[in-house]
Order: structure tokens, then C-alpha cells, then sequence
């Protein structure tokens, strides 16, 4: 990392770390917040610039406390299935396929915020249970300063380069990781997919429980590929002070990257403590306040009367150019998640003792 960075460098690290060090006090601030004092947000990881910007509007405006319990996208929807009975979060923010499990679930309450009018129809539950607050794409990244030659496709991750440089989320616990097995059985089929991440495996030094710690491995040169998204990675670079460069990768040598969308989506939580805020919550997330200030953290507006704009929307625009957008059946991926989660722990990971829930930066 450049000494010229150093101090935004230490500040991303604090941001990345923060969550780690601090999610089971945040989760115990979180069992015990009243309905009347306190709203509590789960919230996959990569959003908190965002949160800090805009939530302290929101708690002035209605004088509550919004309690925030940041983990990765998989681990706060399995949080809020062990409190099932007796919740203790009342808005849930998390990625696919999870947001759909929670659903399935029966975690979610259906509710129909006014400022899901503008979301497209096909990037929100019929009924209301969720709806996209942030757009996004999955991507890899790198760190510049130390690779010089950028990986273009799948199989050149496989080059000796990389051997014990390269790490990724575990499906399981984080939708980043998942997306992993989605792309590469995308382009690869399943079969032949499971086939490549073995080959994979024997570069990999290790798994992380959330995808947002890999940037700092990756800023530090501990790793020098991970997989992430692409509002994560450009936010940590810019905000965070971290040398990383989100990449998208090829089938094949001479094709065209390729990626799909990855969206954060917000739901509100089925007996929530504080459901009255809760749905004020979404409603202010979704405003056109709020939507208006996505891109300033590289992200995308869910609601589409909300135009991707400024410096930051136009970094967006230019790192996508070129990229193939492929299409994902989410109700696929929900019938074949127990499998591609079971199949990836037994013939991926298998017997090496290789750790998969990595929670931080040692």
C-alpha cells in the first residue's frame, strides 16, 4: 500500500474490521433495544459508508436509534432464523439468494412500501416481502499495485502465480460467495464448474465468513485475488483508501467478461420488535433522498426514476462497459443452494482442514 494512502488505508481497515470486532456487542446492543428507542438493522456488509451518511437524518427526524448488526449477506438471514420465534431485528438488508430464503423462510412480512413504486417489476417480490435498494454486479478484484498481469479469464487463476494467493467467501455464509458457484456453473455447467473450483482450491489459501474482509487482505498483498462486487470494491478504493481494482472475468481466452446483476434488497422482518419504524426505515431508504446518494457510494438506485449519476455513477458506467450481463433464475439457484453448499464443503474443501470461516484479517 502507498504511505500516501496510509491514513485512509488505516481508516478502511478500522471500517472492514469493525463489524468483526464488534458484531456480537452490536448483536447484543440488538437483543436489547426497545421498541420504543431503537430500530435494528441487519445488513449484509459493503453499505456502511451509505448508513453513515444518511441514518443520522433519519434518527433525528424520528428520534430513534437505528441499531446496525453488519455480518455477511448469509450469516444475518441465519441470525434472524434462529430468533424466528422472538426477533430481534426489524428490517433485514441482505443479497440473493438469501433475501429469497428468508423469504421461503417465512422471516419476511409482506409490505408495500410507496417508494417500491418505481423498483422494476422483476426486481422485487409480487407481494412486497422484498425489494432491491441497491443494485449491483458480482465481480473479482485485485490489487494493482502488486499485480501487473490482470487475470482475464477463469483459467488464469490456475496459473502457478497464484498458488496460495487467492481467496474467496463461503457460499454458505456469504451471497458473494455463493455467486462463485452461480457464474462458473453459468458458463461452465455445474458438473464442470465443481470440476474447475477443485483446481481452484489448490491455490487458495483460505475462505472468509464475510466477502467484505477480503479487500483488506487484498490492499495488504496477503491474497492477490478474492471475489467481491463491484459498488464493495470501487467504494473501498475510493472511501477506504485500499489498492484494489475490481476485475470481471472470460469463459475463455478472447470472449467477452461476464458478470450478472447482485443486488442488495431491503424486506422488512415478520414481528419485529419495532415494526412502526421499521417500515418508516424502509420507506427512507427507498426515498428519492436516500436512492439519490447510492452512486455516491458506487452502487446502483433500485428505484429506476432514479438515474445513476455523477462522477461516481460514471465510474460505474465505465467499469461495466464491455461486460456481459447474464440473467439468473433466483428460484434455480434456491432449489440447487443446499446441494452447490453441500457439494462445495465435501468435494471442494473436503478433508484439507482448510479454514472457511475466516472472520478477520490476522
Amino acid at each position: 500500500m502507498k504511505k500516501t494512502n496510509s491514513l485512509h488505508a488505516a481508516a478502511g481497515l478500522a471500517r472492514k474490521l469493525l463489524p468483526a470486532l464488534v458484531a456480537a456487542a452490536a448483536f447484543g446492543t440488538a437483543m436489547e433495544a426497545h421498541a420504543a428507542d431503537a430500530v435494528v438493522l441487519y445488513t449484509a456488509d459493503g453499505l456502511e459508508n451509505l448508513y453513515k451518511d444518511v441514518l443520522p437524518a433519519f434518527e433525528k427526524k424520528e428520534g430513534v436509534k437505528v441499531n446496525i448488526v453488519t455480518a455477511g449477506s448469509g450469516e444475518v438471514v441465519n441470525r434472524a432464523t434462529i430468533e424466528k420465534d422472538q426477533p430481534k431485528a426489524d428490517v433485514l438488508v441482505t443479497l440473493p439468494p438469501f433475501i429469497q430464503q428468508a423469504d421461503q423462510s417465512g422471516l419476511l412480512q409482506a409490505y408495500q412500501s410507496a417508494n417500491y413504486k418505481n423498483v422494476p417489476t422483476i426486481a422485487k417480490a409480487p407481494d412486497g416481502a422484498w425489494a432491491t435498494f441497491v443494485n449491483n454486479y458480482f465481480s473479482f478484484a485485485i490489487n494493482p499495485d502488486v499485480t501487473k498481469n490482470q487475470p482475464k479469464t477463469f483459467a488464469d487463476l490456475l496459473h502457478p502465480d497464484f498458488s496460495g494467493k487467492i481467496a474467496y467467501s463461503n457460499p454458505a455464509t456469504a451471497g458473494d460467495g455463493m455467486a462463485v458457484i452461480i457464474l462458473t456453473s453459468s458458463l461452465m455447467g455445474e458438473d464442470k464448474a465443481f470440476d474447475y473450483l477443485k483446481k481452484l482450491e489448490q491455490s487458495a489459501k483460505f475462505h472468509t465468513k464475510g466477502t467484505g474482509y477480503l479487500d483488506v487482505l487484498l490492499s495488504r498483498n496477503e491474497i492477490a485475488v478474492a471475489n467481491g462486487d463491484l459498488q464493495m470494491d470501487l467504494d473501498d478504493a475510493a472511501n477506504g483508501g485500499l489498492s484494489l481494482k475490481p476485475v470481471f472475468l472470460a469463459a475463455a481466452p478472447g470472449g467477452q467478461p461476464t458478470t450478472f446483476q447482485l443486488p442488495y434488497a431491503i424486506a422488512l422482518i415478520k414481528n419485529g420488535p419495532n415494526q412502526a419504524e421499521g417500515k418508516k426505515l424502509i420507506d427512507y431508504l427507498m426515498s428519492t433522498e436516500v436512492q439519490s446518494k447510492v452512486p455516491d457510494i458506487f452502487g446502483i438506485p433500485g428505484r429506476s426514476d432514479v438515474p445513476l449519476a455523477g462522477k461516481n455513477g460514471e465510474v460505474v458506467k465505465q467499469a461495466i462497459t464491455g461486460v456481459k450481463l447474464i440473467p439468473v433464475d433466483w428460484n434455480q439457484v434456491m432449489a440447487k443452494k443446499a446441494d452447490w453448499t453441500a457439494r462445495w464443503k465435501n468435494d471442494v474443501i473436503g478433508s484439507s482442514g482448510k479454514q472457511i470461516e475466516v472472520v478477520k484479517p490476522k
